[in-house]
Order: structure tokens, then sequence, then C-alpha cells
């Protein structure tokens, strides 16, 4: 601009109201006077106040939190070894993960997970998930998920991503159990108590652990009775 052509000064300062921040100068002549600074730098106060003032009247208040649609990131910690989880086979865990929350995911070789997004809360799902898939399974602690398969001795019930554990028949309720399929169908939702997990990673899970005393009402309530149209509907020809 016409500073740099005709100044022999391209001087520029930046700060807040308590002061300077930064400086930069650019000149044309062998050096400048302390008093030409001083003035320079008086001009660029009543410059900066000046303006900083027109910023806050612009502001009904000041602002306690980001915009939801501002960039931000958060880092978290996984164990190394659950990398390759999170990743999935052939990245395809990760990339259906950055598709759905519209993240950009990040995974160092220590196990540092960075997430950057301009949603608030594309990033707490993507953070979400991901403690989900590297959590472990806890001894003692109540977990809620879906029945994922009715076996004639049991059931199988995803606790966590990627974790199912074995409902036992004898774990369903107090009560005898004759059919695990009167009490439990597939997709069902149950709370269930993690009573131990061995070496190999194969969970064991109880539901009448959670329940009342034999001779209170149980928890695990018998499934319900499909409809005519529903049975007519699963009949073989």
């Amino acid at each position: 601009g016409d500073e740099d052509h005709l100044g022999d000064m391209d001087f520029k300062v930046a700060g807040t109201a308590s002061g300077v921040t930064a400086l930069q100068m650019d000149i044309k002549v062998q050096g400048i006077t302390k008093e030409i600074m001083q003035v320079a730098l008086e001009q660029a106060k009543e410059g900066r106040l000046h303006i900083l003032s027109k910023m806050q009247e612009s502001m009904s208040s000041i602002r306690t939190e980001l915009s939801e649609h501002a960039p931000r990131m958060v880092t978290i910690k996984i164990h190394p070894d659950k990398i390759r989880e999170v990743i999935g086979k052939g990245g395809a865990t990760i990339q259906a993960l950055t598709k759905e929350t519209g993240c950009s995911i990040d995974i160092k070789d220590d196990g540092t997970v960075t997430i950057a997004s301009t949603s608030a809360s594309g990033m707490e799902e993507a953070k979400r998930q991901i403690e989900g898939i590297t959590a472990e399974a806890e001894v003692g602690k109540t977990y809620e998920g879906p029945v994922v398969k009715i076996l004639e001795f049991g059931a199988l019930v995803n606790i966590l991503p990627g974790k199912d554990g074995l409902l036992h028949i004898s774990e369903i309720a107090h009560e005898r159990v004759k059919e695990v399929k009167d009490f439990l169908q597939e997709g069902q939702i149950v709370k269930v108590k993690l009573l131990a997990a061995d070496d190999r990673g194969r969970l064991k899970l109880s539901m009448k652990a959670l329940s009342p005393e034999e001779g209170g009402p149980a928890l695990a309530q018998p499934a319900p009775v499909a409809s005519n149209h529903e049975a007519s509907g699963n009949t073989e020809q």
C-alpha cells in the first residue's frame, strides 16, 4: 500500500486494552529516533483502544463457550494394543467412525488419539465411541446391552463394542428356566452383571445377580408372546 511506497516506516502494533502483545516493523532508512517511536506507539495505542471499544459495543456479552461450529480438538490416550481395534480390518472401523461423526481422527503409535472437528457433538460422539471400543470389561460391573444370539444353554449379550458375554440359562432368573426363548429374544435390551472374565477374554454374565432373592419379583420377565399376525409370518412353509 501507500505506507510501503511513500513512507519510511511500516509499523504494525497488536495488543489488548492492557498493553502491546506484538510488533512488526519495516523501515527504508538507516534508523529512527526514540521520539518517533514514542509518537508511533502512542498513536497505535489510541487506534487500538478505539477499535477495541467498537468491538465491545457490538458484543452483548463475553462468550464463555466456543460456538457449536468453531474448530476444536481433543486428545485422549488408549492402550497401544487397542489401536488395531479402533482402526479395524483394512481401516473399516475408523473410516466408518470418521464418516459418521465428520471428525478427523489421528492415532499415534503410543496410543495418543487426536480428534479434530468443527462440531462439538460430532467430536464428543467420536470420543465416546473410541472409549467404548477400547474399554475393558470390569468384573462386578453392571452393563446394559442387546441379546445378540439365543443358544440352547443361554444367550450371548453385547456389553461393549465388540465384546459379547455368555448369559448361561442358570443365570437368567432365580426360578428354573426351561427354555431361554421364554425369557429372552434377540435384540432385547437387558441388564447384566459381569461375574467373571478368563484369560481368553470369555465373559460370564448374570441377570439374576441383579434381581431380588428367590421369592421376590424376578428381574427377568418372560419374553412377550408374538401376536397371531407375527406368528403366522414366522410359520415355515
